[in-house]
């Protein structure tokens, strides 16, 4: 009976787990009173044994799985499971109240090893049930779980609802870090349930601390660089994730950089005075190291420049002579005079001459034996040898005579007949008929006309002579008395006369009578004959030139201009440079920068185009005008520059030829400053550079353009890109842009913007804004570029540019709209507003260049000048003689503007003609003559204004 009702007990239906629990405590309360009832029945029914054998005590529930801590992800449910052995019941309990029995999912097992029941049971819980507790506790459950010994409760599993925010409580910031610093990037994640996993991502690539020791993340979430290298140089992400989602913070770019370290001094250099006060100058460059993505310039200057002082030479001066002495047993008497008037110092000459003297102190009534000289040699003399002398010493003098008045009747002969060419051809050799007395071989300083490897356009040798013939070429600085004579009637009239006329793959002759007179027009009209009937070629060498960046003609004695169409390079040879009869093919190149040494060196900048003109080592009776245009910002009240001239050796090595406003008496050029070119008068052709360097304390700053270019319309890609160069403020450098895009199908979108770049150390920054992420995506991950402050400073590469690369939606999109910033770092900057069609083919934008109108490429003889012959022979016949008044040449360079340093036009034969020269050359765009007529005028030489009034257009 008792087993039935403990069945009956166990197998009812329980109403709740309260009364469960009530009634299995009731029946291990009454389970010893059944116990001794049915032991009183069993005997009263039948003989029971003295013992039974006793059940063993059953252990409290132990928790196999208890349920963990879960997230609801969106709305998803989770899931709770707990398991328990020995287990006759188990129920979870949620928040302190009971969940119902219906909403648990029970699954019940024998342990095969034990023997025990285990049981587990599952639920879930929705995102409805968190949300709607109220409270600060958040949501939590247990399971409870019975077995015959009692009860047994799990650990609380927390259900949350998992979230993460999309922004950042702080994102890392981009840096600029010196090399080997320490370097932090802090990163709060978003807020989220559970807390996000952060990962730092490296160009995209994971960083891991365990891989590269450099980098530490901390427990806060920042990453550490121990010591910045350059291969850490990169774009840096912070990603925080959970079981929600993954978020992205914005990118730090972090740039390492290398500040400037300076080299050893050079060695001192020689003293560049040899007599008296000098300089002595030594030089460092900033390379020890360079710097390195925007590392700041070395501070201090690049050279240092100290006085010295060197001796002055001083040659030896004779003293007097002492008095005679006394007539000796020779007939004769000594004096001596000392070197010591002053005696030579410091490698001075010493004196030349003899130290002692001696003659006959009888007048020769006494006979002596010998004659000391100064080297004390012994000559015997002849009693009547003095009369001899004399006689010859005369007779020498009379012929000395007679040759002189032979060889001005000759010079005068070839003057009437209006030779003018030279007498010789290129190896002073005469015809095979002939043969000289005294053959003399052509001079190294006299070089060929058109180059020296070819041989002249036109040369004459002398004719067929009836006697024996000496040569009569000269050089400039032969004298007349280097021509030797012969025998031959000297006045003869020269028979015949040969002129040679060379061409580049020809050689001919043509003979013309003795008394023909020849101007330069019928030179080149006799080169037309002797070419006559072939193909000519009147350019005797190849120039090695780029298209558009060089000009050659053939130039005499009339003079002409070589310009370079929209460059701001000419060159202007006044009328009278090129001697008479020569004619030369002068030639004007501008060197590419790919293609040459750059004159910088150290701290200096490049200022203007590399220029060649030529040929080279060709006599010049008057200095040509170079025109080079330059970038140098001129405008500010304290002079910023250090302004060098500098030419380039045959063995390609740069010299300087002078510094602006150090000019000495043997300055070989002088040169004439304006804002936007400056214009170089000089007597030697070469190669010519204009490079510069701030002038301390002040920064000097340099004129640059901005250009903006595209690819040419239409667009039939994704991808479009926009390129701006950054370029120097001179005509030149434009062109070569132009032509460059040009070549590459790209179009300027606007006119070029001018931007003063400052000699500050700082880098040239670009950046793109306010594009319409709508239709168009940037390429770039950085936030800007930038060019690096040395690139553009020293002007070693050509051209820079940036590049953005941007790409759009689809092919319909056409409209772009954007903002371009270019800026130095603390310095000055300009914006490009663009607003274009990308589909629209625009009309060819090609804008000529400050000043640069589009001038011929040569011109030859007086169409060359503005000033006609007639004028410019009067202005300088009334002001190049001295005036007490100061009314001559030094007030006209005043008014001119040309005065800075009057010494060089002093030195010159005619400063007047040189002067103008140089007005020409500075007004050959806009040369009119009432800026010459007016500085007349206030000197008041109304002479030359009538003359002007006349015979000009002024």
């Amino acid at each position: 009976m008792c087993d039935q009702q403990d069945l009956s007990v166990e197998g009812q239906q329980l109403s709740s787990p309260a009364e469960r629990h009530r009634l299995v405590h009731r029946d291990q309360s009454t389970r010893p009173a059944l116990n001794r009832l049915l032991s009183s029945d069993y005997s009263e029914a039948e003989v029971l044994p003295d013992s039974f054998p006793s059940a063993p005590a059953e252990p409290l529930p132990e928790f196999l799985l208890e349920p963990e801590d879960a997230f609801i992800v969106k709305n998803r449910p989770v899931q709770l499971r707990c398991r328990a052995s020995p287990a006759t019941q188990i129920y979870f309990k949620c928040n302190g109240e009971w969940v119902n029995q219906n909403d648990h999912v029970t699954r019940e097992s024998l342990d095969q090893i034990t023997g025990l029941v285990l049981r587990e049971v599952d639920i879930s819980v929705s995102r409805t049930q968190v949300e709607e507790l109220f409270g600060l506790e958040d949501y939590w459950c247990q399971c409870v779980a019975w077995s015959s010994a009692g009860t047994t409760k799990s650990n609380r599993a927390y259900v949350r609802i998992a979230y993460l925010r999309k922004n950042f409580e702080q994102e890392p910031l981009g840096r600029e870090v010196r090399l080997e610093q320490e370097v932090l990037l802090q990163c709060r994640p978003p807020e989220g349930m559970p807390v996000a996993e952060v990962d730092w991502l490296k160009n995209e690539d994971t960083i891991d601390p365990s891989q590269d020791s450099n980098f530490l993340i901390t427990i806060d979430h920042d990453l550490i660089i121990k010591q910045a290298r350059l291969s850490d140089t990169a774009n840096y992400t912070c990603v925080a994730r959970n079981v929600v989602a993954k978020r992205r913070s914005s990118t730090a770019t972090l740039i390492v950089y290398v500040s400037g370290g300076w080299s050893s001094w050079t060695e001192w250099s020689e003293c560049n005075a040899r007599c008296g006060r000098g300089w002595q100058r030594r030089t460092r460059s900033c390379t020890n190291p360079a710097p390195l993505n925007g590392g700041a310039f070395c501070e201090g200057p690049p050279f240092q420049r100290v006085t010295c002082t060197t001796l002055c030479p001083v040659d030896g001066g004779w003293t007097e002579w002492a008095k005679w002495s006394a007539c000796g047993t020779e007939c004769t008497h000594w004096r001596s005079r000392e070197c010591q008037a002053p005696p030579p110092r410091n490698g001075g000459k010493h004196c030349s001459g003899s130290m002692m003297e001696s003659k006959n102190c009888t007048e020769g009534l006494c006979v002596r034996n010998k004659k000391i000289s100064i080297e004390h040699a012994s000559h015997p003399l002849a009693p009547g040898m003095g009369v001899a002398v004399y006689a010859g010493l005369v007779g020498a003098l009379l012929l000395c005579v007679i040759l002189v008045l032979c060889v001005g009747v000759l010079a005068y002969r070839r003057r009437c007949r209006h030779l003018n060419g030279e007498i010789t051809d290129s190896s002073s050799a005469l015809t095979a008929a002939f043969h000289p007395g005294n053959y003399k071989p052509p001079r190294q300083d006299n070089p060929h006309p058109l180059h020296p490897s070819a041989p002249p356009d036109l040369t004459a040798t002398a004719g067929a002579f009836r006697s024996p013939l000496f040569s009569l070429q000269q050089g400039v600085n032969d004298s007349p008395h280097k021509i030797p004579m012969t025998t031959s009637p000297l006045l003869d009239p020269l028979p015949s006369l040969k002129i040679k006329v060379y061409n580049a793959s020809t050689l001919s002759s043509l003979e013309l009578p003795a008394d023909m007179c020849l101007g330069d027009g019928e030179i080149l009209s006799l080169k037309s004959v002797g070419t006559m009937g072939r193909e000519r070629d009147y350019h005797s060498h190849t120039l090695s030139r780029e298209p558009g960046l060089s000009t050659s003609a053939t130039l005499g004695n009339l003079g002409g201009r070589l310009t370079i169409p929209n460059t701001g390079v000419s060159l202007l040879v006044p009328p009278g440079t090129i001697p008479q009869g020569k004619f030369y093919e002068m030639y004007l190149i501008i060197n590419k920068w790919d293609k040459t040494t750059l004159p910088s060196e150290g701290s200096q900048t490049v200022l203007s185009p590399v220029v060649s003109c030529g040929p080279s080592g060709m006599l010049l009776n008057r200095p040509v005008v170079l025109t080079l245009p330059h970038c140098a910002q001129l405008d500010t009240p304290t002079p910023d520059w250090t302004l060098t001239l500098k030419t380039q050796t045959h063995q390609g090595a740069w010299e300087e030829v002078l510094t602006v406003g150090e000019e000495t008496l043997s300055s070989p050029c002088y040169l004439q400053l304006e804002e936007e070119c400056c214009h170089v008068l000089m007597e030697q052709l070469g190669t010519y550079g204009l490079v510069g360097q701030s002038c301390p304390p002040q920064p000097a700053c340099k004129r640059l353009q901005l250009a903006l270019f595209a690819p040419r319309a239409p667009c039939l890609s994704l991808d479009y890109s926009l390129r701006i160069y950054c370029i120097h403020d001179t005509p030149h450098a434009l062109k070569e842009v132009l032509d460059l895009e040009r070549s590459l199908g790209g179009v300027l979108l606007e006119d070029p913007k001018p931007l003063l770049f400052k000699d500050s150390y700082h880098n040239l920054r670009l950046s793109i804004h306010d594009i319409p992420h709508t239709h168009w995506r940037s390429k770039l991950l950085a936030k800007y570029q930038e060019i690096p402050f040395y690139h553009i400073w020293s002007g070693s590469q050509r051209p820079l540019h940036c590049t953005f690369s941007l790409e759009r939606g689809s092919l319909a999109v056409s409209q772009l709209t954007c903002k371009i910033c270019v800026r130095q770092v603390e310095g000055e900057g300009q914006i490009f507003q663009l607003h274009t069609d990308i589909q629209e083919t625009l009309p060819p934008h090609s804008p000529l260049p400050s000043g640069g109108t589009c001038l011929p490429s040569s011109q030859v003889g007086p169409y060359a000048f503005r000033l006609p012959d007639s004028i410019r022979q009067k202005i300088c016949a009334s002001l190049d003689a001295p005036s007490a008044r100061g009314c001559d040449w030094r007030l006209l360079a005043r008014s001119l503007g040309f005065d800075r340093y009057l010494n060089y036009f002093a030195t010159k034969p005619s400063p007047t003609g040189v002067l103008l020269d140089l007005w020409e050359a500075c007004h050959q765009a806009d040369a009119d003559l009432v800026s010459l007529a007016t500085a007349l005028e206030e000197m008041g030489k109304s002479e030359v204004l009538v003359v002007m009034t006349t015979d000009g257009d002024c």
